[in-house]
């Protein structure tokens, strides 16, 4: 098979790490790629958001699957073009992406399945928003109904703080045009964490729940980021809570989106807390999360590549999916700032070769004169390997030892939920 990923990122360097060791793969594209899938195969330097232009170079490469990695071209309906053209996609439509797309109706949609997710309220004028906060008698959180890569969650401590967090968004454009509407949600408290599934629009795979690591500075402080490291497994999330999420929330999503017309085809990301009323749903994505991939691909011992097919082709209950007895953890290597302003173009040293027990990710890096630099927030992701998330943590941070770059920074606290080591 000819396979075409979409995106730049370290999601789609994994991705493309991960089909590489198919057997069923004879050519693999990534458009535009970054200097880890162009190590694994061909990358096209054209822009994702020109949509005939992907067809076209997809007709010329006579490609057999596409694997959309990023929200944004899903939301902006490039799998349903491509789909147009005769081209087989992994990743949901528009209509479907729209469960990450927008909150408030992600919100709604839940609503209408009775999906177990927070109190909430959704607005676009202001001053409604403001006298709904001031009204409200829970601690909440403030969410742009729009894409914002990843950081359009803001926490409050308390009242004030809140009616500020909303003049932010609203008023002073924090996320620009994705806070054009917000929602207002009601803060739950519990355990958070990640779970994952394949969909071929009926049938719904879990994959190992990860939990991933959202503030920039060790002890969980400092600004929200696209994420600073993850794990995997998660022991509060034992095979039993995982059946209860499929149960309660991800078959009952696909169920959902099949019965509105718009069957949902890729990966369906439940971002969920554990609460003492329950599991609920903090949030659904309609794709791969960054950077829990980094640490769910290398534990799936099934052919990612026959599993993807498996899903266009509507017969994912015939495909096995298995799973490594084992855990992976993925550090983030940070320009210096992020997620505020940040410098690029500082040269990388110590990306040698990877060994048994940990794999680089490229995600915000390019080749200037033969010398891979800096260029982006999130500029690599250390992915280890272990028997437990112990060892998986140790073989990351062993390996960022001889990485270099100005301004790195990562956290060293990744995984300490796991390991019972409050900072």
């Amino acid at each position: 098979m000819k396979v075409l990923i979409i995106g730049s990122g370290g999601r789609e360097h994994s991705l493309a790490w991960k089909v590489a060791l198919s057997p069923l793969l004879t050519k693999l594209h990534a458009l535009p790629g970054n200097p880890g899938t162009a190590a694994l195969g061909e990358n096209l330097p054209l822009k994702v958001d020109d949509h005939g232009a992907v067809v076209r170079v997809s007709e010329q490469r006579q490609i057999d699957l596409v694997i959309v990695g990023p929200e944004a071209p899903l939301a902006a309906g490039l799998a349903d073009d491509l789909r147009a053209a005769g081209f087989k996609v992994f990743g949901p439509g528009k209509a479907a992406a729209r469960i990450e797309a927008s909150k408030t109706f992600s919100k709604q949609f839940m609503g209408r399945h009775a999906i177990p997710t927070a109190r909430f309220g959704a607005f676009s004028d202001y001053s409604a928003a403001l006298e709904h906060l001031r009204r409200v008698d829970y601690p909440v959180v403030i969410k742009a109904s729009g894409l914002a890569a990843g950081k359009g969650v803001l926490i409050p401590e308390d009242k004030p703080r809140a009616e500020e967090a909303l003049r932010q968004v609203m008023l002073a454009g924090e996320f620009g045009a994705a806070g054009d509407e917000v929602v207002i949600e009601e803060r739950l408290e519990g355990p958070e964490l990640t779970l994952l599934a394949f969909s071929d629009g009926m049938t719904v795979r879990a994959m190992v729940p990860s939990q991933d690591h959202k503030r920039a500075l060790d002890g969980d402080l400092g600004l929200n980021t696209g994420g600073m490291g993850a794990y995997s497994p998660v022991p509060v999330c034992p095979p039993d809570v995982a059946a209860e999420l499929v149960r309660v929330a991800l078959q009952p999503a696909v169920d959902g989106l099949r019965a509105e017309g718009s069957p949902f085809v890729g990966v369906l990301y439940g971002g969920f807390m554990l609460t003492d009323d329950g599991p609920k749903v903090i949030e659904f994505n309609c794709r791969f999360g960054d950077p829990e991939t980094q640490v769910v691909l290398p534990l799936l011992d099934s052919d990612f590549l026959e599993i993807a097919l498996a899903c266009v082709e509507g017969r994912l209950d015939q495909v096995a999916v298995r799973w490594r007895n084992a855990a992976a953890a993925c550090i983030v290597l940070a320009s210096g700032g992020y997620p505020g302003p940040y410098a690029s173009g500082f040269p990388i040293s110590g990306l040698d070769a990877e060994n048994e027990n940990s794999v680089v990710f490229h995600a915000g890096t390019r080749v200037v004169g033969g010398q891979v630099v800096t260029a982006g927030g999130r500029v690599l992701g250390i992915t280890g390997l272990g028997a437990d998330i112990r060892a998986a943590l140790a073989a990351a941070y062993a390996r960022i030892e001889s990485i270099r770059f100005e301004g790195m920074h990562y956290r060293r606290d990744i995984g300490w939920r796991a390991l019972g080591e409050h900072p």
